[in-house]
Protein backbone atom coordinates (compact mmCIF):
# COMPACT_ATOMS: atom_id res chain seq x y z
CA UNK A 1 0.00 0.00 0.00
CA UNK A 2 3.24 2.75 0.61
CA UNK A 3 4.23 1.93 -2.53
CA UNK A 4 0.78 2.86 -4.54
CA UNK A 5 0.99 6.29 -2.17
CA UNK A 6 4.52 6.82 -2.89
CA UNK A 7 3.93 6.30 -6.98
CA UNK A 8 0.85 8.62 -6.52
CA UNK A 9 2.67 11.36 -4.44
CA UNK A 10 5.03 11.41 -7.12
CA UNK A 11 2.81 11.59 -9.90
CA UNK A 12 0.97 14.11 -8.51
CA UNK A 13 3.90 16.40 -8.32
CA UNK A 14 5.15 15.71 -11.41
CA UNK A 15 1.96 16.67 -12.85
CA UNK A 16 1.36 19.93 -10.96
CA UNK A 17 5.27 21.38 -10.46
CA UNK A 18 7.18 22.15 -13.50
CA UNK A 19 10.51 20.69 -13.27
CA UNK A 20 12.14 24.28 -12.74
CA UNK A 21 9.78 24.72 -9.87
CA UNK A 22 10.90 20.92 -8.30
CA UNK A 23 14.09 21.81 -8.65
CA UNK A 24 14.15 25.43 -6.56
CA UNK A 25 11.76 23.77 -3.85
CA UNK A 26 14.80 21.03 -3.52
CA UNK A 27 17.51 22.95 -3.50
CA UNK A 28 15.94 25.61 -0.92
CA UNK A 29 14.95 22.82 1.31
CA UNK A 30 18.56 21.86 1.33
CA UNK A 31 20.09 25.15 1.61
CA UNK A 32 18.27 26.21 4.76
CA UNK A 33 19.23 22.17 5.94
CA UNK A 34 22.81 22.85 5.28
CA UNK A 35 22.38 26.33 7.21
CA UNK A 36 21.35 24.29 10.13
CA UNK A 37 23.50 21.56 10.50
CA UNK A 38 26.21 24.24 9.88
CA UNK A 39 24.90 26.49 12.86
CA UNK A 40 24.66 23.42 15.07
CA UNK A 41 28.29 22.14 14.69
CA UNK A 42 29.82 25.71 15.35
CA UNK A 43 27.80 25.67 18.57
CA UNK A 44 28.81 22.41 19.19
CA UNK A 45 32.17 23.51 18.33
CA UNK A 46 32.33 26.42 20.50
CA UNK A 47 30.69 24.45 23.63
CA UNK A 48 33.38 21.74 23.68
CA UNK A 49 36.21 24.28 23.41
CA UNK A 50 34.82 26.62 26.44
CA UNK A 51 34.62 23.81 28.23
CA UNK A 52 38.04 22.56 27.79
CA UNK A 53 39.40 26.38 28.56
CA UNK A 54 37.79 26.30 31.77
CA UNK A 55 39.09 23.13 32.85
Amino acid sequence: MQKLTLYSISILSLLLLSSCEAVETVFKAGMWWGIIVVCAIVVILLLIFSKGKNS
